[in-house]
C-alpha cells in the first residue's frame, strides 16, 4: 500500500491531509513574502553603516576617546532597509529600519557617533543606484572610505513632490526618531509648526509600533484618522512602503461605518454641531416621540376595548429609556404597555389578559408604528422640522441657531449627502438608540414575508433601496432619504492604537466619537494650535482629555521646517503672528532666493489664475495646487488636472496635511471670510508650497 493511504481505496489518511494543509500554508506565506519584497523592490535597501567595534571604549564620550581611535578598530558593515532580509544561514543581509540594530542610522552624530564612522544613504531607481549621500561621524575618514554627496536630507528636500506622500525612512533625523521609537503605551503627542514632518513622523511611528509589538497592535488594530479624504489618499502609500498594510485609514467623514462624506457646513453651523451642548438636543430627540406616530393606544384585546392616552404613553417611553437604548427597549415597552392596560382596565384574569395581549396583532401593529426600530440617521433627519428642533433645543441654543441647524438637515436631504460634522452627531445618536435589532419581525404573517421576498432581484439583491427602520418597507427610489440611509450602522469597532492627525481641528463631539473607538487604546496625536479651525480650544481640550483618560502622556516638539523654502515661510509667518503672537514658528532650513509673488485678481478670476498657472508651470516640474475659496471653485474647476495632471484645484480646509511644489493662493481675504478658523486657515494654505508660491489678491 502506498504511503499515506488507508486500506480503503480512495481514502486519505489524516497525516496526509495535514501535510497538504502545511504545504498550502507554506506556499501562501512564501507568496505573500515574495509580494512584499516585490512591493519594496525600489529602495528596499536605502542605507549603509560603516561601524567600528568600540570594545573597551563603549560608553566613553567621543571627546574623551583617544586620537584617531577608529583607524585600527575592527570594522562592521550594516545595510539598512525597509524590510529585514536574511540569507540561507539566517544571517542578516539587510536590517529592518525599525530594529534596534538600525537605530544608530538615525541617532548617530559627530558628538555621539555610536560607533559609526560613515553613514551612507542610497537613492535607487529600480535595480540601479542613482545617488549616494554620505555623513562622516568621525573627525576624519580612513583612507579606504570615500565620502560622497552634499547631504541626503537636503537632496530629499529639493526633489519634486508627487500626488502621494513619500516616506522619509532614509532621512529621519535624530529628534524625529525619538518620537517614532517612543514607548507604545499611553498618549504620545507630537507638536510643531507647518512643514516640520509631524504627519510622516507619526506614520513611521505606527509602522514602528506594529514591528515592535506586532501581536498586540495587529490583533487589536491601528486606526489612523486624518482631516479629509484628500489627506487619506495622499498618505495611503506611506505605510505599505514601510512594509505595513494592516492599518485602517479613515477621514473624519468616514469614521462611522455606512457613512462617508467630505462636505463641510458653514462655520456657524459647524460650531453648533461641534459643541458638547448639542448632546442635549440629540438626547431629547432620541428620547422624544417618533414624528407621525400615534399619540394614543386604542385596540381590542381579548374582546375588550383598550384605550391609553398620550400621557400614559409618554410615561412608558420615559421609564423604558431610563434603562435601555431605544432599539433594545422593544420587549420592555411591550411589557409596560400590557401592565398599563391591565392597571387601567382590569379585564378578566391577569395571566389570560397578558397572554391575549402578547398574541394580539393589533398590539403588533401599534408597536410597529409607535415604537419602531430607528436608525440614528433618521433621528437626526427628524430635526429638519424647525418646530421640532425648537422644541428639543429650547434652553440649549437660540432660535436662530436651531433654525440654522434645521436648515442644514434640509440641505442634507436636498443634496443627499451628510456633512463631516454630522458624522459625530450620528455616532452620538447611535449610542442613544442602539443598533437596529434583528429579528423584530419574525412573527409577521406569511403575506408580509412574501412582500419582502418580492423585493429581491433575480440575483438575490434587494431592490428599491435601503429598508426604512420604521416600517420595514422600501425607501422608494427618489425619496430624499434614500441616499442618506444606505447601509446599517452597528456597534463601533475598538482599536489598540489610534493616531489622530491635525488634532487641533477636532471639535469636542469629534473627540467623543473617536474616544468611543479607543476605550482601551494607546494614542499618537499630532497637531499645531496655530493652525486650528476649531475656535473653542478649552472645550476641545476637555473632551480630548476625557477621551485619553488617565493614561501617561509624553510630548515631542518638532521645530525645524523641512517643507517650505524660507522665503515662503517668512511670508506665512508675517500673516499669522499679528493674530497669534505665541504661534509655534519653526526654523526653515532651506533657501531658494525666490520670494513669493503677489499679483492682482482681476474681475475675470479664471483668466487671472490661468495666467499665474502658465508662469508656475514653466518654473516647476512637479505638482501645483490652486487653493481657492468655495465662491470661485466652480469657475476654476476646468483647471483641475491641467498640465498633464500636475494641477489640483482644492479648498483651503482640504489642504491640511498636504504639500505641493508650488501653490496659487486665490483671494486670501475671501479665504479668511469663509473658513471657520479665519486667518489660521489662510496660514495653513500659505504653508503648503515647497518651492514657489503666487498670491492673487483682489484690488
Amino acid at each position: 500500500m502506498s504511503r499515506g493511504r488507508t486500506d480503503r481505496r480512495g481514502d486519505i489518511r489524516d497525516e496526509e491531509i495535514t501535510g497538504l494543509f502545511e504545504r498550502d500554508a507554506l506556499v501562501f506565506n512564501a507568496a505573500r513574502r515574495q509580494a512584499t519584497l516585490d512591493q519594496q523592490y525600489e529602495g528596499l535597501v536605502f542605507g549603509r553603516l560603516d561601524m567600528v567595534d568600540l570594545g573597551a571604549n563603549r560608553g566613553t564620550p567621543a571627546a574623551d576617546l583617544p586620537d584617531e581611535w577608529w583607524l585600527d578598530a575592527d570594522r562592521e558593515v550594516r545595510y539598512i532597509g525597509r524590510l529585514g532580509v536574511r540569507d540561507e544561514d539566517y544571517e542578516p543581509l539587510v536590517v529592518d529600519w525599525r530594529a534596534p540594530a538600525a537605530s544608530a542610522f538615525y541617532r548617530a552624530t559627530p558628538v555621539e557617533p555610536m560607533g559609526v564612522i560613515r553613514r551612507r544613504v542610497l537613492r535607487s531607481s529600480g535595480s540601479r543606484v542613482i545617488g549616494v549621500e554620505d555623513d562622516l561621524m568621525a573627525p576624519s575618514a580612513p583612507d579606504d572610505l570615500v565620502i560622497t554627496g552634499d547631504g541626503a536630507l537636503m537632496a530629499a528636500l529639493t526633489r519634486t513632490r508627487g500626488s502621494r506622500m513619500r516616506d522619509i525612512v532614509a532621512t529621519i533625523q535624530r529628534h524625529q526618531d525619538e518620537a517614532i521609537r517612543a514607548p507604545g503605551r499611553g498618549v504620545t503627542e507630537i507638536t510643531g509648526g507647518p512643514g516640520t514632518g509631524k504627519t510622516v513622523v507619526a506614520l513611521h511611528r505606527a509602522a514602528y509600533l506594529l514591528y515592535n509589538e506586532r501581536r498586540r497592535y495587529e490583533a487589536g488594530g491601528v486606526l489612523v484618522i486624518g482631516p479629509s479624504s484628500a489627506y487619506t489618499a495622499y498618505i495611503e502609500r506611506v505605510l505599505p512602503s514601510l512594509g505595513e498594510d494592516s492599518v485602517t485609514l479613515r477621514s473624519l467623514g468616514d469614521v462611522v461605518d455606512a457613512v462617508s462624506t467630505g462636505r463641510l457646513d458653514r462655520p456657524e453651523v459647524s460650531a453648533i454641531k461641534g459643541t458638547l451642548r448639542v448632546r442635549r438636543l440629540l438626547e431629547r430627540a432620541a428620547g422624544g416621540r417618533v414624528p407621525g406616530a400615534p399619540e394614543s393606544f386604542r385596540a381590542f384585546v381579548g374582546g375588550q376595548a383598550i384605550n391609553l392616552n398620550v400621557h400614559v404613553l409618554d410615561d412608558i417611553r420615559r421609564r423604558a429609556l431610563r434603562g435601555h437604548a431605544r432599539n433594545a427597549a422593544a420587549k420592555a415597552v411591550r411589557t409596560m404597555l400590557a401592565e398599563a392596560a391591565w392597571a387601567t382596565h382590569r379585564i378578566g384574569e391577569r395571566a389570560d389578559f397578558f397572554e391575549a395581549f402578547e398574541q394580539s396583532m393589533a398590539v403588533d401593529d401599534f408597536l410597529e408604528a409607535w415604537w419602531p426600530q430607528v436608525d440614528p440617521r433618521e433621528v437626526l433627519l427628524w430635526l429638519a422640522d424647525t418646530d421640532l428642533a425648537y422644541r428639543h433645543g429650547r434652553g440649549v441654543f437660540t432660535d436662530g441657531e436651531l433654525a440654522a441647524f434645521a436648515q442644514s438637515m434640509r440641505d442634507a436631504l436636498a443634496c443627499g449627502q451628510w456633512t463631516v460634522a454630522d458624522v459625530a452627531l450620528i455616532d452620538a445618536l447611535s449610542a442613544h438608540v442602539g443598533p437596529v435589532q434583528e429579528g423584530q419581525d419574525e412573527d409577521r404573517g406569511f403575506y408580509e414575508i412574501d412582500e419582502l421576498d418580492d423585493r429581491l432581484g433575480p440575483d438575490g439583491a434587494r431592490l428599491g433601496g435601503p429598508l426604512s427602520m420604521r416600517t420595514g418597507a422600501a425607501v422608494a427610489p427618489g425619496d430624499p432619504r434614500e441616499a442618506l440611509l444606505r447601509g446599517q450602522i452597528g456597534k463601533p469597532a475598538e482599536y489598540a492604537h489610534v493616531l489622530v492627525d491635525e488634532a487641533q481641528d477636532l471639535s469636542p463631539m469629534q473627540w467623543r466619537m473617536i474616544g468611543r473607538r479607543a476605550e482601551y487604546a494607546s494614542w499618537t496625536v499630532v497637531g499645531d494650535a496655530a493652525q486650528a479651525s476649531w475656535t473653542d480650544a478649552a472645550e476641545a481640550v476637555a473632551a480630548r482629555e476625557e477621551a485619553f483618560g488617565s493614561q501617561p502622556r509624553r510630548l515631542f516638539h518638532l521645530d525645524t521646517n523641512y517643507r517650505n523654502a524660507r522665503e515662503i515661510f517668512d511670508y506665512a509667518r508675517d500673516v499669522i503672528l499679528p493674530l497669534v503672537p505665541d504661534a509655534d514658528i519653526p526654523n526653515a532650513v532651506r533657501e531658494t532666493g525666490i520670494a513669493p509673488t503677489e499679483a492682482p485678481l482681476s474681475l475675470d478670476t479664471f483668466v487671472s489664475v490661468r495666467d499665474a498657472l502658465d508662469v508656475l508651470g514653466e518654473q516647476v516640474a512637479g505638482s501645483i495646487a490652486i487653493i481657492t475659496p468655495m465662491r470661485y471653485a466652480d469657475r476654476l474647476a476646468p483647471l483641475d488636472g491641467a498640465l498633464d495632471g500636475r494641477v489640483v484645484v482644492i479648498d483651503p480646509m482640504s489642504t491640511k496635511g498636504l504639500e505641493w511644489d508650488a501653490t496659487i493662493i486665490v483671494d486670501p481675504e475671501a479665504i479668511i471670510d469663509e473658513a471657520p478658523g479665519g486667518v489660521r486657515v489662510l496660514y495653513v494654505a500659505l504653508t503648503r508650497a515647497a518651492h514657489r508660491m503666487t498670491v492673487l489678491r483682489r484690488g
